[in-house]
């Protein structure tokens, strides 16, 4: 098992020739202003950033101008793209037809583009993709297969499917820490904390025919649990917009609340008569831009 070391080198990708990515889902671009509690959206601004009938979906912010997302092509390969916010390029970090690169992030060191990578030989682990465009590395040669995850300390939380499932934190080859086994898809460090955050499928509230799922933590270092109230109706992505403020959202809905509050508050509605259904979201507080993944009608 390979660990990453703390490094204060941020590389950045070269943008080279415009490539759309494809999706069932598109990306949409929307305009925000003001942080944490005063955070606010402008429908109004609202715009597709990729427009195909394949997928992009799983934005994810590398830096305060570059965002990264997967995508596949007309054969259902899935690679990794560069958009830059400054030069409206799109850039392959990844171009591989005997693979598929899904949820693109940039790691803790800063030297790096992780991504869950579905290999010729069925397994699905993690690789790690240097910003300098040399060859990927394995990271956790003996885990898989991994759904999803995220970044503590320079080590991975990661939903490893099974039966159950399970939500561990890999702080050595011989150190495996369980953290739950009931567990949604969105796996989150809550920002400033060493806190794993997540939705749990097996503590829930019925409302109608969808389940609003409860928001759990659990601290790295301390090993205490938290429960966060309940996410938003039928959802089951989120993201922090800071420490303290959470975003969810519904169908063409999206909502904010505290951590400690319980209630969700409408931020606006992004109308469309192309898409609808948004799931995944990245949050630049550099750009004041949110960008959503919608699913096309």
């Amino acid at each position: 098992m390979k660990f990453l070391y703390i490094l204060s080198i941020l590389s950045c990708f070269t943008i080279a020739n415009s490539v759309l990515a494809q999706g069932g889902f598109d990306l949409w671009v929307v305009e925000t202003s003001g942080k944490a509690g005063n955070f606010k959206i402008f429908p109004e601004t609202a715009y597709a950033l990729t427009d195909r009938p394949e997928y992009d979906n799983q934005p994810s912010f590398i830096n305060e101008y570059q965002m990264v997302f997967s995508a596949a092509d007309e054969n259902d390969n899935f690679d990794i793209i560069v958009y830059n916010f400054n030069s409206k390029k799109f850039t392959n970090m990844s171009r591989t037809s005997d693979r598929n690169e899904n949820s693109p992030m940039i790691t803790d060191c800063g030297m790096y583009i992780s991504a869950v990578v579905s290999e010729p030989d069925k397994e699905q682990r993690i690789w790690l993709y240097p910003l300098t465009f040399e060859p990927a590395e394995l990271l956790y040669d003996d885990i898989e297969p991994v759904g999803y995850y995220d970044w503590y300390d320079n080590k991975a939380a990661m939903f490893v499917l099974g039966d159950p499932n399970h939500l561990i934190y890999a702080r050595g080859r011989n150190d495996i820490v369980m953290i739950d086994s009931a567990v949604a898809r969105a796996i989150k460090k809550r920002p400033k904390t060493s806190e794993i955050s997540y939705l749990s499928t097996e503590e829930f509230r019925n409302l109608g025919e969808e389940k609003a799922l409860m928001l759990k933590s659990y601290d790295i270092e301390s090993g205490e649990r938290s429960e966060y109230y309940f996410g938003v109706q039928g959802a089951q992505d989120f993201i922090w917009l800071d420490k303290n403020y959470l975003l969810m959202a519904s169908g063409n809905n999206i909502y904010k609340r505290k951590y400690t509050d319980s209630n969700w508050e409408l931020v606006g509605t992004i109308n469309s008569e192309t898409h609808q259904n948004i799931s995944r979201m990245a949050y630049s507080k550099d750009l004041d831009v949110l960008v959503l993944a919608m699913e096309r009608k």
